[in-house]
């Protein structure tokens, strides 16, 4: 027990340095530095939060638009952010390899907490104030909510794994990763409530584990009120399957990683 403690924290040391030097890497130490990661995802959800509500008006088939924006776009925005992130991963911090105790997927777990915990902050900077203002209505459960959103960035966190691992065997793979992300928008569920749809839509979009997690982060959100459509176990299940295809890539890319 003492061996296995002594190593697991001399690994949460390691990770915590290289969230450090990526959040250096990233964001220097001029101007603002750190609050860009949550600025960024808060500019883009206010702006869209603008022009929906301009367009739809305060509600869009019975869901207030400005929550329905809020939830929808932070979680498109750790989706997308963290595929992004992982792609160049392994070529840009190869040189950290040297250190012994480093590890690639010690790299990727550092990146993925960063996208993770900052879009969470975003979401709540967004959220007080609205929430102050009386522009929202208060989140009805708070441990539904962080559970969706733990599941998606998880998940989110095993294909971003798989990616970056085939990214580095195949150069022509990588060029092919933000297509991808651009055609999976639809099966995000970021855009659109599941009980919207038609009865066949609705059975062809629930398969989506990430239609799965954005409607369990709503319902953490709306609670009763609004009708949502999640399995929790069948979001679990893709969790572990693709984070265990993940480490096996990773684990596989790491012997034939070239150090700089």
């Amino acid at each position: 027990m003492a061996f296995l403690s002594e190593r697991l924290d001399r690994k949460s040391r390691t990770i915590n340095a290289l969230l450090i030097r990526e959040l250096m890497a990233r964001f220097g130490h001029r101007n603002i530095g750190f609050l860009w990661q949550i600025l960024e995802p808060l500019l883009l959800t206010l702006g869209v939060m603008i022009s929906w509500s301009a367009i739809y008006g305060e509600r869009n088939h019975g869901v207030r638009v400005i929550p329905l924006v809020l939830t929808g776009y932070t979680f498109l925005t750790v989706w997308r952010h963290m595929n992004a992130r992982f792609t160049h991963a392994f070529r840009h911090g190869s040189g950290l390899l040297f250190h012994r105790q480093v590890r690639p997927a010690d790299m990727l777990i550092a990146r993925g907490l960063l996208e993770a915990i900052g879009t969470l902050i975003a979401f709540f900077v967004a959220y007080i104030p609205l929430r102050l203002l009386d522009v929202l209505d208060p989140v009805d459960d708070y441990l539904v909510l962080l559970g969706g959103w733990t599941l998606m960035c998880l998940f989110s966190f095993g294909v971003a794994m798989t990616l970056a691992a085939l990214a580095h065997f195949s150069d022509a793979f990588e060029r092919v990763i933000q297509p991808i992300m651009y055609l999976v928008l639809p099966l995000t569920g970021a855009f659109y409530m599941v009980y919207w749809l038609p009865p066949t839509a609705r059975e062809i979009v629930t398969w989506s584990p990430l239609v799965n997690a954005c409607e369990m982060y709503r319902a953490g959100y709306f609670g009763p009120d609004v009708p949502t459509t999640w399995s929790m176990s069948y979001l679990v299940i893709w969790t572990i399957a693709v984070n265990a295809t993940g480490w096996l890539l990773v684990l596989k890319a790491q012997r034939h990683i070239e150090l700089e």
